[in-house]
């Protein structure tokens, strides 16, 4: 016999399990589930080597693994996701920009038309947005060129 021990759970939660044990048509246990989700959660963040964050870097943007991006056109959408390093649009690793232009079948401005929702969020922002919040390197300073002097070369 296997000893058990309780442990509080919101009522919304558990709630929130039932309705999709029962719409996924599952006969398994609240316990059951809570048991296995648990499980699945130790062994997914037992001492793992740190990892280099995966995702795919669209110029100053890096938009992490796991992120979704919506194409409107037309009022048709279509969604990619960020695998590993790559953005897969049907199958197939695409960029920004032929993600965009391949949708509308017409040259688009990627960071004006795909919408960006990055894992853990629930709302989609638009690309542009998102880029105009990343932080900006500084930028370089530059040669003044009015307070450089010619000097002139032995003749």
């Amino acid at each position: 016999m296997v000893a058990t021990m309780s442990v509080n759970v919101s009522p919304s939660t558990v709630f929130a399990l039932m309705e999709r044990l029962r719409d996924s048509g599952m006969s398994i246990d609240p316990a059951e589930a809570v048991d296995a989700a648990i499980r699945q959660w130790l062994a997914s963040t037992a001492a793992a080597p740190e990892m280099a964050p995966r995702g795919y870097q669209w110029k100053t943007l890096f938009v992490p693994e796991g992120t979704w991006l919506r194409m409107a056109y037309r009022n048709d959408q279509e969604y990619a996701i960020v695998e590993g390093d790559h953005i897969m649009y049907k199958g197939r690793s695409v960029s920004p920009n032929q993600f965009a232009s391949g949708h509308a079948d017409s040259v688009r401005n990627a960071w004006q038309d795909i919408y960006i929702r990055m894992p853990g969020e629930k709302n989609w922002k638009r690309a542009s947005i998102r880029r105009s919040s990343t932080p900006r390197p500084a930028p370089r300073p530059r040669l003044d060129r009015a307070r450089t002097q010619k000097i002139p070369l032995p003749s």
